[in-house]
């Protein structure tokens, strides 16, 4: 039988992942809550939850001590603090959030994704499904359904206005050019990467220079920005390269 050690700050820890497992913290208010999900993750080889919280000091804490690759953070823990996300992904750059919504609303929705939120999810998720997201947020992809993607699309075209012309716009190389074609095509680091004859990691790296260049914080606001302002040219709309992005 296994036994969880309680630390003095009422986080919970796991212990250490087995090499090359996917590190989960589980954010949940509910006991019972995270008690399930860390028997669903328990049956999965690549996945393993290293410390838990229940509450949102409590999560920062954990995210500072334990080094993790995805938060499963219930949405509750987020209410009447607005800087939340960002100070967690201050503390926890390359962590990966997925926040567990009771329902869908379209302003929070919006600017959960906004702030850096890798998926949104309801509470009432199927186990097999929660596993897949998981595994693909993990993997550095978004996890959003339609009706999200168009809600995040509405939002972006009601800001046009508000949009920096491109030819004020930091020049892109042809590189970054290549890159930012790959992604309205819905490809993935990995087949960027083999395409353009690099690593992975050099690819990462050409992205969050390109997101710093044109002020966007993911791939899906990089293809919308890019298109809206005929940075790059493409055959297919907005919602057609939204929906490539967030489901490879």
């Amino acid at each position: 039988m296994e036994f969880l050690d309680e630390t003095p700050e009422g986080e919970v820890v796991d212990g250490p992942a087995r090499p090359g497992a996917i590190r989960i913290i589980l954010a949940d208010s509910q006991a019972i809550y995270r008690v399930g999900i860390r028997k669903i993750f328990a049956l999965e080889d690549d996945l393993r939850v290293v410390a838990q919280a229940d509450s949102f000091d409590n999560l920062r804490s954990a995210i500072e001590r334990y080094p993790t690759d995805v938060v499963l953070l219930e949405g509750g823990l987020l209410v009447g603090t607005t800087s939340a996300i960002p100070d967690l992904l201050r503390v926890a750059p390359d962590v990966k959030l997925i926040v567990q919504a009771i329902s869908a609303d379209e302003n929070q929705t919006v600017e959960l994704y906004r702030r850096g939120v890798r998926g949104i999810i309801s509470r009432s998720i199927s186990p097999d499904l929660l596993v897949r997201c998981v595994r693909r947020i993990a993997a550095g992809e978004t996890w959003i359904d339609n009706q999200s993607v168009n809600w995040v699309i509405d939002a972006y075209r009601s800001q046009a206005a508000a949009l920096v012309s491109p030819r004020s716009q930091p020049r892109l190389s042809p590189k970054e050019m290549a890159i930012i074609t790959c992604i309205t095509q819905g490809k993935r680091n990995k087949e960027i990467a083999f395409q353009l004859g690099t690593t992975e990691q050099v690819i990462k790296n050409y992205l969050r220079k390109i997101y710093d260049k044109l002020g966007v914080s993911d791939r899906l606001e990089l293809a919308l920005y890019c298109l809206h302002n005929k940075i790059i040219q493409a055959d297919v709309d907005e919602e057609t390269v939204a929906k490539k992005i967030v489901s490879r």
